[in-house]
């Protein structure tokens, strides 16, 4: 998908994640929560399928109860909440943002273009570990606002750590219904006609598939330090949108990022 709010759970097993939770936490009062919170720098593109790039930044937070298996988050996870944690299998609610296109964007290709709104899409996501360093994870989501259709994501990371360093790398692959998709590629031909640019479009769903990776450096028990690229590339029916091809936009989706990870704990909000 394209640019989101990141910043997930993950179950895992307890001997793999010695970074992601150093020990002083796990002595802690149990009945406790430990809480990361998270800025985002990302330069991604200004709007799904655009080949042109801007400059984000952004709070996240995560949040499970202290002593609960180690947990692994990668850079392009939704915000998250477990409500069940084992040693192999986590599942909770999650949120993503989806950045709305704006005539100000590109005044020049995307006139006579009504702006496609930007989205929240709230949802739920399972994780299963079918080995200690491989982590599977799956989102469900339905828009709000910007859209309402159903949309989703699928992904593995291997996970490696070396002493205070954590490499992951893994597959991609989001899909959206033929809701979504006419709301950010489809062409209506009253569109097409003001623009001169464009020809009618109608899509039938949203396809990517693609991978990221990322290097993460812990500190202490309470800062870490990831790096992160990911890759998408938009195939299937929005593929053929003229707002991804040629010189309004591009099929190949890029993101580069940091993100800065503190953590506390503290007693039960509610």
């Amino acid at each position: 998908m394209s640019a989101c709010l990141a910043s997930g759970t993950g179950a895992h097993a307890a001997d793999l994640m010695e970074v992601q939770r150093p020990p002083t936490f796990a002595a802690i009062d149990q009945n406790l929560w430990l809480v990361t919170v998270t800025a985002n720098v990302q330069v991604t593109p200004r709007y799904p399928g655009s080949q042109d790039y801007t400059p984000i930044g952004y709070p996240s937070i995560s949040i499970s109860k202290v002593g609960a298996p180690r947990r692994f988050s990668s850079p392009d996870d939704g915000i998250s909440f477990s409500l069940y944690d084992s040693a192999r299998f986590t599942a909770g609610v999650t949120a993503r943002y989806v950045p709305g296109r704006y005539y100000g964007d590109d005044r020049r290709n995307l006139f006579g273009l009504r702006d496609a709104q930007f989205a929240i899409e709230p949802g739920l996501f399972v994780e299963y570990y079918p080995v200690e360093w491989l982590r599977t994870r799956a989102e469900i989501r339905h828009g709000i606002f910007g859209h309402h259709g159903f949309v989703g994501s699928l992904g593995a990371d291997v996970i490696q750590p070396f002493d205070r360093w954590q490499v992951s790398l893994g597959p991609r692959f989001n899909f959206g219904d033929e809701s979504f998709a006419k709301r950010y590629f489809g062409v209506q031909p009253f569109e097409a006609a003001l623009n001169g640019g464009l020809t009618p479009f109608k899509p039938d769903n949203y396809l990517t598939v693609g991978a990221l990776g990322a290097l993460t450096y812990t500190f202490d028990e309470k800062w870490a330090v990831t790096g992160y690229v990911g890759y998408n590339r938009i195939v299937g029916s929005s593929a053929d949108s003229p707002l991804v091809r040629g010189r309004f936009g591009s099929p190949n989706q890029y993101t580069f990022g940091m993100k800065v990870n503190y953590s506390f704990v503290t007693k039960p909000w509610f």
